[in-house]
């Protein structure tokens, strides 16, 4: 579904707003970026994810909104990604349709396995390593995590959480489909470059695994 699936997060973008995040991390190579602003209100996240939507539209790529599905509907956002504390995929599958994508944070197979059956698209699995953007996330899954849930469902493998150059590769080599990040890239002095680079990996990785 996807290779490279950015996250953006305003703490680490040296002051750029969301929409020029995405703009970068598409120009580099991000198949989907995903808004998330946990701390603004939904008028502010409404105005980046129109502009964002724009965007994606712009370079033939997936936009993806982070637990608002209001903010998902209003700017036509590919689809949602939900949490466990988020409303019920069948809910938000009513809400948006079947034409969107719907993904899913899981923590193990019970939950992974829970979310296919209610309908997800795709499965966010982690945190794999350690992770300081997102405290709520359980931390340090390992790579054994993505090998399990992918044996247990028929869904593509998001793999989130600490994900970076030193290892990467291991991770898709532990059966993930895609990989999610968020300092790897938006943190970094060149968003675009570090995106073309990593999405590079990720390609590089397949051929040889």
């Amino acid at each position: 579904m996807f290779d490279l699936y950015v996250v953006t997060d305003r703490a680490l973008s040296h002051g750029l707003s969301d929409a020029e995040v995405a703009r970068l991390a598409y120009a580099g190579g991000a198949d989907v970026v995903q808004l998330r602003m946990k701390a603004e209100d939904g008028k502010v996240m409404l105005e980046q994810a129109k502009i964002i939507k724009e965007l994606a539209d712009e370079y033939a790529k997936y936009f993806i909104i982070n637990d608002r599905v209001d903010v998902a509907m209003l700017s036509d956002a590919d689809g949602v990604h939900l949490g466990q504390s988020d409303i019920p995929v069948a809910e938000a599958r009513r809400l948006l349709g079947d034409d969107k994508i719907i993904g899913v944070s899981v923590h193990n197979v019970g939950e992974a396995v829970t979310a296919m059956n209610d309908g997800a698209d795709y499965l966010g699995v982690g945190s794999i390593f350690t992770t300081s953007t997102k405290l709520d996330a359980q931390q340090g899954l390992g790579l054994d995590a993505i090998y399990c849930i992918k044996q247990a469902v028929d869904l593509p493998i998001v793999a989130i959480g600490g994900i970076n150059r030193g290892n990467i590769t291991d991770v898709i080599r532990a059966g993930a489909d895609s990989v999610a990040v968020a300092s790897a890239v938006v943190g970094q002095p060149d968003i675009e470059k570090a995106a073309h680079e990593l999405r590079d990996m990720i390609l590089k990785a397949r051929l040889r695994y």
